[in-house]
């Protein structure tokens, strides 16, 4: 699951705004910090579905300690950690060559974990990244 930081603004005379400041762009409001915590999520999945139509790299997830240290942000009100269910992408059969040693392993180390080989090297790739 992936966890996106909102950040809320508000000015006296407006409602509370929400952006997103891993997704430029993506923004919406509500009359009330309960209102927009609401509809934050289904506004992100909004955002991210039709970057992922147009073929765009979703970014990983900012660090808290990073947003607040940008000064775009100092007049932040609130933050809100927005989590998202894994984004499923196809999955496409591939076929490659690796020495036998390294192969047994990585199955051993799979094995112990609970994972197939498959889902192993997914998440040791996507963790190198």
């Amino acid at each position: 699951m992936s966890s996106y930081i909102a950040a809320v603004h508000k000015d006296p005379s407006s409602e509370y705004g929400v952006s997103f400041p891993d997704f430029p762009g993506c923004i919406t409001a509500g009359k009330s910090i309960d209102k927009v915590k609401d509809i934050s999520l289904e506004a992100l999945k909004g955002h991210i579905q039709t970057m992922k139509e147009f073929g765009e790299k979703i970014p990983s997830p900012s660090k808290l300690d990073d947003i607040v240290a940008d000064p775009d942000f100092f007049d932040t009100v609130a933050f809100l950690v927005i989590s998202l269910p894994d984004i499923k992408t196809k999955t496409i059969r591939v076929n490659i060559t690796l020495p036998e040693d390294i192969l047994h392993k990585i199955d051993v180390t799979a094995k112990k974990r609970g994972m197939s080989r498959s889902s192993f090297l997914s998440h040791a790739a996507q963790s190198s990244m």
